[in-house]
């Protein structure tokens, strides 16, 4: 029996690797095609095509699982009544979650965009396989339970995973590799909300990629592409309803301006609250004691405030809604705080402004999948709304149309936590066909972002890298060096001497050597100093002396060393700071690793500045 299972294994490992070598003859075939008869520039075009179909058609497989989950564990429970299951369900979408990534995935897939900006920096632009699929199915499990997150950053890491995988296989460079990245991510914006330009200048702010005029044209195909196969798989329906009542205008610039300053502040609120709440999920190292505190914070929060449920897209639909009454009668349901009056409303939206920061962080930390996207816009709705009715009561000013205002703050927040006025305010002109509200848009977007800039100067999706200095950023300096990686330009290869060798031993040995600079290694490897020849020409030619002095005597320490992994800003400076021609890095043990020479780490500086600045 063992014998014919072992000859079943060996066919089956045959015909696999037959497989396996047609297919890469055929893949090979198709390179060699490529590379005939199309150009660098044709082909990118090409793949942003094939990223914009693929990208949109990952976002309706994330979509339609999410309400397929959705209807099976909500089937025979009534929504607009409470139940017990209904605080239940969101924890169980953790904990399966959790599962899924622990035993199937086996990587973090947390912090989407995070993880495309982390790649983009330092890992020039190349993305695991499984980020093509693996956030697309955890966060169906997540958001489909209830989980108070989004499914935007999960969607748009599969873009840019698929992009860069893409890329990868048909052996693209860096450069354009980069380039699809931001194809991936602008599709899978374009696709979700169909908002083809919101998408184009996300990448451009969000992901901060600089672009010419011919690597626009690719990521505007992408994005287009994603939304026409978004409008043909799903149809014309858009994901929110606004109907514009009450046109802008002047006189509620005042209003415009210091609800901007409003949403930069809810903004700063978010992001230090979800940074302090990921610090603490951080500080816990049992997967099952972040399930339990997080799942109980996130029922606790869904049964005093049952918008914190899912998205949280029908509420903000409630918001835009401009039938006042409706928004008194429907936003607080399921809820203790149902059948209120004026200021009930105003303690209920206030507390789920404070209280949904709390909501997706301990979904996420629990071990839930999902992104702040969604919560942005939906705190912005409640924002807004909040602001204007307050305004309204109190008689400020002129009217302030409350359903305009929770428009309003959805462009204002996402702004300030994402650090994006234009992406804020076109794609909520995209998503709301709100093209009359241009005006107002820019004026609360601009100042919201001018309000949190004052406070924090990256978006929650850069501050992680910000603070480990691993964030691109458009200022070229600084983006090459943050593209360069102290690995590439390291010299391995050089020749090393004893500290008890003669002057005779020392001057053999630099005559094999490419360097001016030897290092005097111990036994274990350890760096014991460096002979310089240019400090000891009057020394090395003098034959007199080969037998009268030792490389002990004659070695020197270095003036600095290095580390693997130091940041590429860290080595320029030490260059500058001690106005050397090469420094020594050493490897985590301490031991002489090999040497970065200035003129080689200048000279692949110039090349990578010359790339970025090529067409």
């Amino acid at each position: 029996m063992i014998r014919y299972i072992r000859d079943y294994c060996r066919i089956l490992k045959y015909f696999a690797n037959t497989v396996g070598n047609k297919w890469q003859a055929c893949f090979d075939e198709v390179l060699a095609w490529r590379q005939r008869h199309l150009s660098d520039k044709q082909f990118t075009l090409l793949l942003a095509f094939l990223v914009g179909a693929f990208a949109a058609i990952a976002a309706y497989i994330l979509h339609s699982l999410i309400h397929c989950i959705q209807s099976l564990v909500m089937r025979g429970i009534q929504v607009e009544s409470y139940n017990w299951l209904y605080l239940v369900l969101p924890v169980v979408g953790i904990w399966l979650t959790m599962l899924f990534v622990k035993y199937v995935v086996r990587d973090n897939i947390s912090h989407g965009i995070t993880r495309i900006l982390y790649a983009i920096s330092s890992k020039r632009s190349r993305l695991a396989r499984h980020n093509c699929w693996s956030s697309v199915v955890a966060s169906a499990i997540t958001i489909g339970f209830g989980g108070s997150v989004g499914a935007e950053a999960p969607i748009v890491l599969t873009g840019s995973s698929i992009a860069s995988n893409l890329g990868q296989s048909f052996r693209m460079n860096n450069k354009t590799l980069m380039l699809l990245v931001g194809c991936g991510a602008a599709a899978a914006i374009a696709g979700i909300f169909k908002a083809p330009i919101a998408g184009l200048v996300f990448t451009i702010e969000v992901l901060m990629i600089d672009l010419t005029m011919a690597s626009i044209s690719p990521i505007l195909i992408a994005s287009v592409t994603a939304t026409c196969f978004t409008y043909v798989l799903v149809g014309d329906d858009k994901l929110f309803s606004f109907n514009l009542v009450h046109p802008w205008a002047v006189e509620r610039v005042p209003s415009n301006i210091l609800l901007g300053v409003f949403c930069g502040l809810v903004s700063l609120y978010f992001i230090r609250m979800m940074t302090a709440c990921e610090g603490v999920f951080g500080r816990m190292s049992n997967a099952y004691s972040k399930l339990a505190f997080g799942g109980v914070l996130l029922s606790t929060l869904i049964f005093i405030f049952p918008s914190l449920y899912g998205e949280g897209y029908s509420s903000i639909n409630i918001l835009l809604d401009n039938r006042t009454e409706m928004v008194q009668n429907r936003i607080m349901e399921n809820s203790m705080f149902y059948g209120g009056g004026t200021y009930v409303l105003l303690l209920y939206l206030a507390g789920v402004i404070l209280t949904k920061c709390f909501a997706t962080a301990s979904t996420n930390g629990g071990g839930g999948c999902g992104g702040t996207f969604a919560p942005s816009l939906f705190i912005g709705a409640f924002a807004g709304f909040l602001f204007a009715r307050l305004w309204n009561i109190y008689n400020v000013g002129p009217v302030f149309p409350e359903e305009n205002a929770a428009l309003l703050g959805m462009a204002g927040v996402m702004s300030g936590v994402m650090h994006a006025p234009l992406t804020g305010v076109f794609l909520i002109a995209e998503l709301t066909a709100g093209y009359d509200l241009f005006m107002p848009l820019m004026i609360v977007s601009v100042c919201a972002y001018l309000t949190i800039l004052a406070f924090e100067p990256h978006s929650i999706y850069g501050m992680r890298l910000a603070r480990q200095g691993k964030l691109i950023t458009h200022h070229t300096d600084r983006s090459v060096l943050t593209l360069m990686t102290l690995d590439t330009v390291i010299e391995r290869e050089f020749v090393s001497v004893d500290k008890d060798m003669e002057l005779v031993q020392l001057v053999h040995a630099l005559s094999k050597s490419h360097s001016s600079v030897l290092p005097v290694l111990d036994a274990a490897g350890n760096l014991l100093g460096e002979i310089d020849l240019d400090k000891l020409r009057h020394i090395v030619f003098r034959t007199e002396l080969y037998h009268h002095f030792r490389v002990s005597q004659l070695m020197m320490p270095p003036v600095a060393t290095l580390r693997l992994g130091d940041p590429m800003e860290d080595v320029m400076r030490a260059f500058d700071e001690y106005n050397t021609r090469q420094l020594p890095v050493m490897d985590a043990e301490g031991h002489l690793y090999g040497y970065i020479s200035r003129s080689h780490l200048l000279s692949q500086y110039r090349k990578m500045v010359a790339d970025m600045s090529n067409d």
